[in-house]
């Protein structure tokens, strides 16, 4: 098996990304979209095969990265992304069978935020395929929120992934300014069209259904603040498309 994990300026998070996988894999193959710290030179010194590759989008720079794998079983990561003890065995396991029942499954993730894991807040049941058979499936070519569609049924998996998205407020608000734009770009593109009215009322709607219905408000200080900005996300998704189509 090999995991593919895409980097820019990952110095920070790559180390700990690494060590969750680093007795599990036969390869584990990084692309780096060339960044200017150290995330290269470390990821060499845990003995890992490099390949730096202009970034085009998500989904295109993690199914380049699949091609270029060694091993048909690819378990996807990002670098804020860490595999647990759990699933890291259940996966040796599965490896291990001599019929793979199915071609992909889905992983379990857990949100780490604001120095705790959400158990709710609308990330408390979140499920993502990421270990599948290049043979039966690839990534959607999408330039945000990409996936892996699979040929027939997949599985689900129990052990989870724990996703370490955000250093800090500052950091959520720049992903929130960079994800809203390439979001907006998608939407562009397939020619979709949002009134101003629904910019007003998203936010309030979006924030209703984070905090209340998924039951945001019993993560604490922190389910707030994540429905806050998971609100607030949508609706700028939806301001930044409206302005660029009245700049065309």
């Amino acid at each position: 098996m090999s995991v593919v994990i895409i980097t820019h300026n990952e110095e920070d998070k790559i180390p700990r990304c690494i060590l969750s996988i680093k007795d599990l894999a036969d390869e584990i193959l990084v692309i780096d979209s060339f960044s200017t710290d150290r995330t290269v030179e470390i990821c060499n010194a845990y003995g890992c095969k490099v390949i730096s590759h202009e970034f085009e989008g998500y989904g295109q720079q993690k199914q380049f990265g699949v091609e270029q794998a060694s091993n048909d079983w690819i378990l996807s990561l990002d670098a804020d992304e860490v595999v647990t003890n759990e699933l890291k065995l259940e996966i040796r396991n599965l490896m291990q069978k001599e019929t793979i029942p199915h071609g992909g499954y889905q992983i379990p993730f857990s949100l780490f935020y604001m120095g705790r894991i959400l158990r709710y807040s609308g990330t408390g049941n979140e499920f993502h395929l990421r270990l599948f058979d290049r043979t039966r499936g690839r990534f959607t070519v999408v330039k945000v929120h990409e996936g892996v569609e699979v040929n027939g049924p997949v599985g689900t998996l129990k052990g989870k992934i724990i996703h370490y998205s955000y250093r800090d407020l500052f950091h959520h608000l720049q992903k929130i300014n960079t994800y809203t734009t390439q979001a907006a770009e998608g939407y562009i593109a397939r020619g979709k069209r949002f009134s101003k009215a629904w910019v007003v009322f998203k936010f309030p709607i979006s924030f209703f259904i984070f905090y209340i219905i998924k039951l945001g408000i019993l993560d604490g200080y922190p389910g707030f603040l994540w429905s806050f900005f998971a609100a607030f996300y949508g609706s700028v998704k939806v301001a930044k498309t409206i302005e660029m189509q009245e700049h065309k």
